[in-house]
């Protein structure tokens, strides 16, 4: 088997974990502020993926871009 020095290997652990922490987070929040039915909470779930987008969003408007 020949060796390839151009081989990089990335760490990223702790970076998925702190991610991983903040979905938990988005999706406590989302889902305590949903109406509590079964697809409230199916949309606060999606919501808890994509709050980076919401964050944003509403940055950029307060930049008035």
């Amino acid at each position: 088997m020949a060796s390839d020095s151009r081989v990089t290997v990335v760490n990223s652990g702790a970076w998925g974990f702190f991610f991983f922490l903040a979905y938990i987070g988005a999706a406590v929040y989302f889902v305590s502020v949903s109406d509590g039915s079964f697809w409230g909470f199916i949309l606060g779930l999606l919501q808890a993926i994509v709050w980076p987008a919401y964050v944003l969003y509403h940055a950029l408007m307060l930049l008035g871009a």
